[in-house]
């Protein structure tokens, strides 16, 4: 399910604005209510991440709150280093990297946020304070210590030998330590949704108003057997809502193992091809100006200059 507040975030435009009539078709082709989106607009002026000028379908969002109203989407720098791997540009070295800590209670704020930046960086926990990634994220976690300051408590450690309850082999060692069957599953769901093929104009139904959201001037609901708008601009917009969200989902919780310690077939990599086309098509079809969310997935796959990050990895926007 496509939360309600993911679909106000993916439709700010660069300017920040949020038009309410697109909100409201857009989230009606995801078979949303009229209702679940004035609640969620409601919420998030509550919040102080939006603001209203107007009502209903004629009124206009503009993100005020942190990160501008962004949804959470992987970071550029990670996406590229995926379709590295994909083309075999990323092989593995063989060393494992190890990662221990012992932080007191006292600062254990700092311990859990340590904690919760090496598994964000697809670490995985052998034992407790104790984590092993294939992956070089060293000067990563190391920043990430010296901010909390804790880098005196952190160790770092990289090696070849690595036994888990007497399992060395590392695609097993791969298979004991991360989720790889809950990830793949994503990722099946992600390139079944990518592929799916384009609806012809007479599937294409954009929602209709509820009684309270319609002006005096506005039409009502159509009736049974009259005539609809063969085509208008939510289908695209809530593909590509679609296509984001499946995509976060896929991406966020995957650790990036190198391909060698990945089951064979791996789905990961046909998923994000099928992807890459999938927006590439609805990026072509979507009238300018866009969503910024194009522009962002537009940088994650390489086809745009990144803008400045001080972030590695992948961020919550």
């Amino acid at each position: 399910m496509i939360p309600t507040r993911l679909v106000v975030h993916a439709l700010v435009r660069e300017d920040g604005t949020v038009d309410g009539g697109e909100l409201y078709e857009v989230a009606g082709a995801l078979g949303m209510t009229d209702q679940q989106v004035r609640l969620c607009v409601k919420r998030l002026v509550a919040e102080g991440r939006f603001e209203v000028e107007g009502r209903g379908r004629r009124a206009v969002l503009r993100a005020v709150g942190p990160g501008g109203g962004l949804p959470a989407v992987p970071e550029a720098e990670y996406v590229r280093h995926a379709y590295r791997q994909d083309r075999g540009l990323e092989p593995w070295d063989g060393v494992w990297h190890v990662f221990a800590f012992a932080v007191p209670e006292s600062a254990r704020a700092a311990r859990d946020a340590l904690r919760d930046a090496l598994t964000g960086l697809g670490a995985a926990p052998l034992q407790g304070g104790l984590y092993v990634t294939p992956n070089p994220i060293g000067p990563y976690v190391r920043a990430r210590a010296a901010e909390l300051g804790v880098g005196a408590a952190l160790t770092c450690l990289g090696t070849r030998d690595l036994e888990v309850g007497g399992t060395d082999d590392p695609r097993a060692l791969a298979a004991r330590l991360w989720p790889l069957t809950e990830i793949a599953e994503r990722y099946e769901a992600l390139r079944e949704l990518a592929s799916r093929p384009e609806p012809g104009p007479s599937e294409r139904e954009p929602s209709e108003p509820g009684p309270s959201e319609r002006e005096p001037s506005e039409p009502g609901p159509s009736r049974p057997g009259s005539p609809r708008p063969e085509s208008g601009p939510a289908h695209p917009l809530a593909r590509a809502v679609e296509l984001a969200a499946a995509f976060s989902e896929a991406m966020l919780p995957d650790p990036l193992l190198p391909p060698e310690l990945l089951p064979r077939p791996w789905p990961g990599a046909a998923a994000r091809a099928a992807a890459a086309r999938a927006w590439d098509r609805l990026h072509a079809t979507t009238t300018s100006p866009g969503p910024r969310l194009f522009r962002l997935y537009a940088q994650a796959l390489g086809s745009e200059p990144d803008e400045p990050r001080d972030t590695p990895g992948w961020v919550m926007m």
